[in-house]
Order: structure tokens, then sequence, then C-alpha cells
């Protein structure tokens, strides 16, 4: 058959079942229609136009294709390609990127047949598009803004102010222009000469032994090349961020933990052989009773999970005499609050390709192109897998399509560059929806029973809390997420006398691990309730009553930090009042949330400048960009440091462990922050070079910069005379949520005192995404297990 693509024909001569969006992808090169939900349909980043209609490409068999009009990001006009471009970046409408070409091609659609559309008919229309990091409102901000450029033929004018490059300038996102139109590569998008596929065949239970693995005729398919199954490792095949409990594979003997556990991979020359094979591998099994409530799960006698027993960790902290402070209140509230595991919800579905690879030393090794949140942890968990020194792996971060924590932990990486190690060829390995969404950890379920009491003014007495979280099969970070809910069980309030309790259990569920807010967020559910709880029992002002409350500067934090200054509670407090005291029905609360590690662990942070010509620059980081903006934050740092030139000032966006700029797993905050600060070191030497040289003398010279924060406090540690600091800055933030006269929400008013913004775009655009994400978290979104 035949159709045109982009204005040019094109035969086709395949399956004509065979989905549009893999003939493009995977016949034409054209990888600017993306794939994030497995051709289910259900997430519109594949959206194509096909004879002037918006199509899902993914869902679109070729016979309907037949004769027809195929129009990508790559076909659409000039002009159109430039307003919408500029507009995304500009208005902040872009994060990650990976839906925007999809909503690109939707709003190229709109605009044809509507060219000056209102917010709602934006909105209508992006009805069938999912984005995670956004919030939405700045992509409709952007549609708009590009309508009008293309009604007027005026284009888009940025504010000077913005081209300054300066901290606190609306600097447009760094490269963000091809990503708008789907012409940057995420992992998925990249291709090797003589690339070889890889697929997983994973448990089907999730306790079970695993008696016989018969690859036999997965291995007579053709077109395998090879099965890798545990004894190929040639390493330590466990791993983890913290804890080493995570095997790469399991083997025969062994007993499974989860549903993602992987028994072993398939090689082929193509994707969709693999797929056959590893669904031709049998696989014969002991099935034993899995441990689903972290409750059962902590019982005596209850099989264990893993040899160190099934409780991960427990953190506690106790201060004041509790009972004392019982008896002293005059209202106390008592309740039981669930928060339920949701999944992170990112577009970019997990892929690594690995290839060989020839190290600095001459020796061989592997490369990785990787989506995740820490390159150089990838490469300390690859070289032990495969028994290499880390300078033998380079592993290259590519940008990704959104973490929010859940790219924290390997899933295919591992796998990817065992398979390319031994084969000495380039692989590919990813995920689809379904695969992901069992593999990869989700938010931790807490189980929290609070008691909370108050004075007859009105001021908090004590509080006594109680926390389960499951951790699900491996540790992945919930130690840490444990200690965090523990450390913020106060919010933003001073609470005098505290009893606190955390633990954190194995179960075979799906793991839990990093995620926004990384259990915070539920401890300011349980502690919010109880608030609301005792202002209805004392008859107290919602809103004074946490005013009276909350943190100021000399007063203490659940973890027992004495705040020091730029305390934003009540700040935050202040800007909301007004909505919520007009609102005939609304919620009130506030948030604290720490920035960085802390609790006694060291948080570093290290960067790289590089003169490389008269007129170039280039800085190098270990962090990941996903969409928050980090290369943005960088070059705003050094130029606000040395005042150069923003048209000289460049980002190294291949961030390479080669570069041995060593950093850990990049959250949001704490990636601003620290690249801000390693950039401000690196900044001191070359600033001084300049007020003694030109740029073009110093052509070839190199400035490193280092940011070590390694004066917190571990958690129950402290010592007489010396001040507890458990972290070396937090967020404050107060929201009202205002319903309407029938219970649906009808606006959230977000205020929030985050220091000095490094980017007004991109901060808000944090905040936006961040409230969407809680309003699913709130209302809609849960992640249930079945038994």
């Amino acid at each position: 058959m035949e159709f045109t693509l982009n204005g040019k024909k094109t035969a086709f001569n395949g399956d004509s079942e065979r989905s549009l969006l893999k003939v493009l992808r995977e016949d034409q090169g054209i990888t600017s229609p993306k794939d994030g939900c497995s051709g289910q349909g259900s997430c519109g980043c594949c959206a194509v136009e096909l004879d002037g209609k918006t199509v899902l490409s993914c869902i679109t068999p070729m016979k309907k294709v037949e004769g027809k009009a195929v129009v990508t990001t790559e076909g659409l006009e000039k002009r159109v390609q430039d307003a919408l471009a500029d507009a995304f970046v500009a208005k902040g409408g872009i994060q990650c990127g990976y839906c925007t070409p999809g909503i690109v091609m939707r709003a190229d659609s709109l605009l044809k047949s509507n060219p000056s559309p209102s917010r709602d008919e934006v909105s209508k229309a992006l009805q069938g598009h999912l984005c995670r990091c956004t919030g939405y409102k700045k992509i409709v901000d952007s549609i708009i803004a590009a309508g009008e450029t293309l009604r007027t033929g005026k284009p888009l004018k940025l504010d000077p102010a913005a081209l300054s490059g300066k901290v606190g300038a609306r600097l447009p996102k760094y490269e963000a222009r091809e990503t708008v139109l789907g012409w940057r590569p995420f992992v998925a998008d990249l291709r090797e000469p003589g690339m070889k596929f890889g697929a997983l065949r994973f448990s089907d239970h999730p306790r079970a032994r695993v008696l016989k693995i018969d690859v036999s005729e997965a291995a007579k398919l053709p077109g395998v090349i090879r099965i890798f199954t545990s004894k190929d490792v040639p390493g330590d095949r466990t791993i983890g961020l913290i804890v080493q409990d995570w095997p790469l594979m399991i083997a025969e003997g062994e007993i499974t933990r989860y549903i993602g556990d992987v028994l072993c991979g398939v090689v082929a020359d193509s994707e969709d052989i693999a797929r056959e094979a590893a669904a031709l591998i049998k696989v014969e099994y002991e099935v034993l009773t899995p441990i689903c409530d972290p409750h059962e799960a902590m019982k005596p006698g209850a099989p264990q999970i893993h040899a160190s027993g099934n409780v991960l960790s427990v953190t506690e902290i106790k201060r004041g005499d509790l009972n004392k402070a019982r008896k002293a209140s005059a209202f106390t509230v008592k309740g039981k609050y669930n928060t339920q595991r949701i999944e992170h919800a990112f577009m970019e579905i997990e892929a690594c390709v690995a290839k060989p690879w020839t190290g600095p030393s001459g020796k061989p090794g592997v490369e990785l192109f990787s989506q995740t949140q820490g390159a150089y942890e990838d490469r300390k968990q690859v070289a032990k897998i495969l028994g290499l020194p880390q300078e033998q792996v380079n592993v290259t971060q590519v940008q990704n399509g959104g973490g929010f924590g859940g790219k924290e932990d390997m899933t295919v990486q591992g796998h990817a560059a065992l398979f390319a190690w031994l084969l000495n060829a380039p692989v590919k390995v990813a995920l689809s929806r379904e695969e992901s969404l069992c593999m990869h950890p989700k938010r931790h379920p807490f189980e929290m029973e609070y008691e909370l009491g108050c004075d007859q003014a009105g001021k908090l007495t004590f509080l006594e809390a109680r926390m389960v979280s499951d951790s699900g099969a491996y540790a992945s970070v919930g130690m840490k997420v444990n200690e965090r809910a523990v450390t913020h069980a106060t919010s933003g309030y001073e609470v005098p006398v505290v009893s606190l309790c955390g633990y954190n259990v194995y179960t075979n569920n799906i793991p839990s691990g990093a995620m926004r807010g990384f259990g915070v967020n539920q401890a300011a559910f349980a502690m919010e309730a109880c608030m609301d709880e005792l202002c209805e029992k004392g008859g107290f002002d919602r809103w004074q009553f946490r005013w009276e409350n909350a943190l100021t500067e000399g007063k203490i934090t659940a973890g027992g930090e004495v705040l020091q200054k730029a305390v934003g509670v009540r700040s935050c407090l202040e800007a909301v009042k007004e909505k919520f005291q007009k609102a005939k029905f609304a919620g009130i609360a506030v948030g604290i949330k720490n920035t960085g590690i802390g609790c006694g662990m060291a948080d570093i942070g290290r960067a790289k400048i590089v003169v490389e010509a008269a007129d170039r620059v280039v800085i190098h980081h270990g962090w990941t960009e996903m969409g928050q903006g980090l290369h943005t934050m960088a070059i705003q740092s050094l130029v606000e440091a040395t005042g150069l030139d923003l048209a000289k000032v460049k980002v190294d966006v291949r961030v390479e462990t080669k570069n041995e700029t060593p950093c850990g797993m990049t959250t949001s905050s704490r990636g601003t922050s620290l690249v801000g600060l390693s950039v401000l070191e690196a900044s001191k030497k070359f600033k001084e070079d300049l007020t003694k040289h030109k740029l073009s003398e110093l052509v070839g010279r190199q400035y490193e910069g280092e940011w070590i924060c390694d004066w917190t406090t571990k958690v129950g540690v402290e010592k007489p005379g010396v001040p507890t600091v458990m972290h070396y800055s937090y967020g404050y933030a107060a929201q009202v949520v205002e319903l309407d006269e029938t219970g649906k929400i009808k606006t959230v008013w977000a205020a929030h005192d985050a220091g000095r913004i490094m980017n007004p775009t991109l901060f808000e655009g944090q905040v936006e995404g961040a409230v969407h994400m809680g309003l699913g978290y709130a209302i809609t979104e849960d992640f249930p297990l079945k038994d």
C-alpha cells in the first residue's frame, strides 16, 4: 500500500494490522510520536494527523492509513513549528517533554479549526492527552499564545529581562524547542548500528520457589540470539540503592519475592521476537502463600521474605513526658489514617541501550544510555553486576521523560548491560507499560495511628504516632522514606512533646520507594486530619489554630531541629487567609518539606566548568534533567556568579560518568540547590581569572567545584551542647481547596515559600504540577493489588 508521509509518497508492504506508530518509529525512523501506553490508546503521546484529523497512531492500523496523508511534527509548516515551539518554551508549557509532541499535533488541529480558542475549548481538546509534569495550566497558556502568533503573524517576544540569564530571570528552558517538537531523543528513540533487542521473563507469582526454567522452546524460535539466566551474571547479581537485597535475576531453587522479579532474559533480532520467545519460556514453581499485609509480616513466626527479617527499619523519636502532656491537655483526638499505594505515572516507559565501550584505560567495558535519576548510582551497580571496575563503565544519563522518584531504582539497566557485555554488541531493553507498572517501585502505602492534644487556649501539647509502611519486596529507599515521615510527623507545627515510631516492612507486594514528597505527604495527611478534628472539638477557628501553632524561628520540628531563620509557614498561611475566609466550603492545610538527604548523611554536589573556546564555556555536572530545568539552573548560577554573556554559556546535556562529577540521586529541589552551589564553588577561581585574563586566554582551563553538607544529625542521635540540624534547608507551603455547592473542587489556592526563586517560570511549573499530582493522590489515584 501507499500513503503520504509529511508530503512524501511512501510505500508499506507489511502486516496491514501493524500500528502506524510502529511503522513511523521502527520503519521510517520518525520518533517524534512517543509510545507512552504500549498501544492502549490512553496517553496521547503518539498523536499524529491523518488526513487533517488528529489520531492516536498506536491504535491506528496501517489498513486505515492506505491512500491517506500522515503528518508528524516534522511535516508541520515552519511557521507552525516555530509558533508552537516558541510558545511552549516561553510560557513554560514543557517540562520533561515526553507528552508534548502529541499535544503539539492536537494543538495544530485545534488552531486550524479554531484560530482563537478559549481556555475551556483548549482544555476540552486536550482531554485525550496525559501530562504528569505540568498541571496543564501552562500548556493551555502555550496553545493560546501560539494561536495568537499564527493569527496575527507577530512572533512571541520574551521580556528582555528573561535573557539576562541571571538568577531570578525567566530564562527559557535550555534546549527545549527541539523537545517540544519531539526531536530530542529519549532512550527509547536511540538506535545503534547492529543493535539487538532484549525482553525479560517475569515471575508468574509473587512468592514461589522456582523449580525449573525451561528455555528450550524459546531458544528454537528463529531470530533468537541467546537466552540469559542468573548463571550468566559474572559479578554480584544482588544490588540495591541502600541495602543490597534485589537480585538481577532469580535462580532455580530460589524464592521469588514479587511479580516483577526477573527469571531470565532473551536477546533477539527484534523486540517482537524477543517478547515472543520470552513468553515461550516455561517455568515450574512450588507456589507459596504471599505475605501482602505488613502487619502479618511483622508477626512472630511469619515467613521471612529476607534473611534479615521482615522489618526493614524502625525510626523512633521521643521528646518530653508523654503521660504528663496528655493529662494536661484539654482536648485530644485519635485516629487511624491510611494512604494508598500509587503509581508515578511518568509518561516515558523505562528503557536502556547498552553497548561495548573502551574506557580511558584502554580496557573493554560497557556504555549505557540510561534514563536514570542517578547516573553514578547506575554505574556503581552495573559495575558490580559485571564484576568490572567502575572506570570501565560509562553511563550517559539521557534526559528522561519524568521521574518523580520512580527512576531512582534500576529496572532494565543491569539487564541491558549484561546482555551487551556478554554478546559484545549493542542491546536495547525496554519495558511495556504493563511491565513498568509491575516492576518499578511505587509510593509507600502508610497506616498511621495518631493521637494529638492541645490545651484550653488551643496550643498543641503532644503527639503520639505509630506508622507502618509497606516497603514491598525490596528495600529501595524505604528506610529513608520511613525516616522522613517520622521526622516530619508534626508537619508545619510545633509540638513540644512527641512519641513517634515508624516501621518499614517487607512484604511480597511491588516494592515501594521514592516518590515526590518522600513520606512527608503521608504524615501531613494524618496531622492535618487531627488538626481539623481538634478545631471541631475545641471550637477553634481552623486558620487561626494553624497560625498560632505554626513553626516559626526558634521553634522545634518533629525531628528535634530548632529552626533558625526564614521559616515561611505563617507567611504562606497569611497569603491564603482571605481566600479561605471568603470561601463557603473550603479546607486548609500547611506543609513543610526538607531539601536534600540530611539526617546524618552527606549531601554532595560537584560541577566542572570548561573553557572550550573564546566564545564557549561548558558546564559539566552529574545531575539528572527530568523536566525541572536543571541545566537552566546551572547556567543561571554561572552567569550570576561571573557576569558572563549568556550566549557563551552551554551545558553538556550528555551527563556522562566518565566526566567524573559524581553526584547522588536527583530530586528537583535537591538537584537545583546542589548544582547551583557546586557551580558557584567552581566559579570562584574562574571569576578571579576573568579579572586578570580575557576569556580567549583561558581556553583549555577547567574549574572544579564541590559543595558538601556533612553537618546534619542522625535521627535520635543528640549530643549535649550541639544543636540538632536535620537538613540544610526546608520549603514551606499552605493550600486552600475551595469546593462548589455540589462538593466538587472549584479552586486550589497554593502559597509556597521556597526562598529565592531561581527561575519563576520553571518554579511555577513545578508548583502547578505538584498541586495537580496532589489532587490525583487525594481523590482519584490508587494502585490496588489483588490477592
